[in-house]
């Protein structure tokens, strides 16, 4: 079987066939293929992209947008083999046990499994995305490398640690691009044909609306084709997935898996205001991990302040991970209230250094911030998306919580004291910036009246379609998903094994 074809190469009008077909070749679809290796079945792996960046292709993710301002539709991936790790940062991190937890002060949250149930698959995760050995928050590690973290008193923030992912064998410390890294792997799989420029157009599902029967597949040259798989997996991200889904209404009108009229709310993205807060540090010394990235056995890592489980479920805050960003001149309310804290305190602050904090946030989910088909089409004829884009008051004042309690437990420990710097909404807007992280637009519950896909990421109602991806998650922590779609999609995969058992 060849590793990778071209689907512009493929018979006009063929009809191929497949066990398994993947649709989407980003980090979902590519770790979901590798964990099938061996597997006695044809898996066809169908990518929109090529193996390097294409201006066309690239266009079909254009779309408008509502609401609170957002990133350009089509600048958020990059739609090529490898996907989202085509330009990530490599920022890694597991989500917490309680963002898997039904939470009484957050509307529709809860997933149907644990973090226990995902343990299993984190480990598998981390190595391929080859982020080093598990460490995280095991400060001791980074203690010794390069010094204890900043004093913080008793209270509800610790200091946590991101890893990131490295490509095996470089100095530049450059993230593992999926399709780059693990394309040799791919072309030696016997099991598994990559078909790139292939985009799938429609989810044709039989009659009777409880299976899919047939993919339609274009190119921009113009090719057309149909698959017939036995299974099939949409692994194409928290945009395109709902987008296909919907378009897919010629059985189901509302669109596959949208009888609930569920698919494409509840996205989510982290949202990362810039220059949050002013952290001083009485003494001006910071280990080196808080405001950069460094090195230490044998993982690259990053320090944040998070909020600890206890007080997300005692305060109701949601998750933040805020970092040391860059350093900045107090103006002279700030050194009056820099020098009336010193001595209250007995410290001194002659050797005071103060920094700009950003961070990551949590957002509460939301129905209305969704994403729909407009009447406008894209080259290959599919409608293009608009997404409404919103964000809580009371997920500012959640982390504004969380701040106030950093400043306390530095107070404590007479090592510092946080300034914050926003007030209003539109202080926040103002410096808003977003995550690209694109969650929870088919997202996972046992109910079908509230979710669309079930515990095994199977679309509801529908046998042989799943999900795979971001786009499952019901809520979304504050840690970036990568490593974690990764550990589902692997829980997937097993999942996928014993279909053909």
């Amino acid at each position: 079987m060849p590793a990778f074809t071209d689907a512009r190469q493929v018979p006009k009008a063929s009809v191929l066939e497949a066990d398994l077909a993947i649709i989407g070749g980003g980090p979902a679809g590519i770790s979901l293929a590798m964990a099938l290796a061996g597997l006695p079945i044809r898996i066809l792996l169908l990518e929109s992209g090529g193996m390097e960046f294409e201006a066309p292709t690239q266009a079909l993710y254009e779309g408008s947008q509502s609401g609170v301002p957002y990133l350009a539709l089509d600048g958020s991936r990059l739609r090529y083999l490898g996907g989202a790790t085509n330009h990530w940062g490599g920022w890694t991190r597991p989500l917490d046990p309680s963002d898997f937890e039904q939470r009484d002060w957050v509307a529709h949250s809860g997933w149907p499994i644990t973090r226990k149930d995902l343990d299993p698959y984190l480990r598998r995760a981390q190595k391929l995305i080859e982020a080093g050995p598990w460490i995280f928050d095991n400060k001791r590690a980074w203690t010794r490398a390069m010094g204890a973290p900043l004093a913080l008193g008793d209270g509800g923030v610790y200091t946590s640690f991101f890893q990131f992912s490295q490509w095996k064998g470089n100095a530049q410390h450059l993230p593992t691009h999926f399709g780059e890294r693990y394309a040799d792997d791919l072309k030696k799989q016997a099991n598994l044909e990559v078909m790139l420029h292939a985009n799938v157009t429609r989810l044709g599902l039989a009659r009777d609306a409880a299976s899919l029967d047939v993919l339609d597949v274009a190119t921009l040259s113009g090719n057309h084709f149909k698959v017939k798989p036995r299974y099939t997996v949409v692994a194409t991200g928290g945009m395109e997935t709902p987008r296909l889904l919907l378009a897919s209404n010629d059985v189901m009108t509302a669109g596959v898996g949208n009888q609930n009229d569920l698919v494409g709310r509840y996205f989510a993205d982290h949202a990362i205001p810039r220059d949050c807060a002013t952290l001083v540090v009485f003494e001006g010394a910071l280990a080196p991990y808080y405001v950069a990235a460094r090195d230490a056995a044998g993982a690259h890592f990053r320090a944040t302040f998070s909020p600890t489980e206890a007080f997300k479920a005692e305060h109701q805050v949601l998750g933040s991970l805020s970092t040391v960003e860059y350093p900045v001149k107090l103006d002279a309310l700030g050194l009056a209230a820099v020098s009336a804290m010193a001595k209250a305190t007995n410290m001194d602050s002659a050797d005071m250094k103060a920094f700009s904090l950003g961070t990551g946030l949590e957002l509460s989910p939301d129905p209305d911030r969704r994403l729909t088909l407009t009447q406008e089409r894209d080259a290959l004829g599919m409608p293009r998306l608009n997404l409404h884009m919103t964000i809580a008051d009371s997920d500012f004042t959640s982390y504004r919580e969380t701040m106030r309690e950093l400043g306390r437990q530095l107070i404590l420990a007479k090592s510092g004291m946080i300034r914050l710097n926003h007030r209003s909404r539109a202080d926040w807007l103002a410096a808003m910036d977003w995550a690209n992280h694109h969650m929870g637009t088919a997202r996972m519950h046992e109910d079908p009246k509230q979710g669309v896909v079930d515990t095994d990421s199977r679309v509801h109602g529908i046998g042989n379609l799943y999900v795979a991806g971001s786009s499952v998650f019901p809520t979304y922590g504050s840690s970036n998903p990568t490593l974690n779609l990764v550990a589902m999609t692997l829980r997937l995969a097993d999942h996928v094994k014993g279909l053909f058992a």
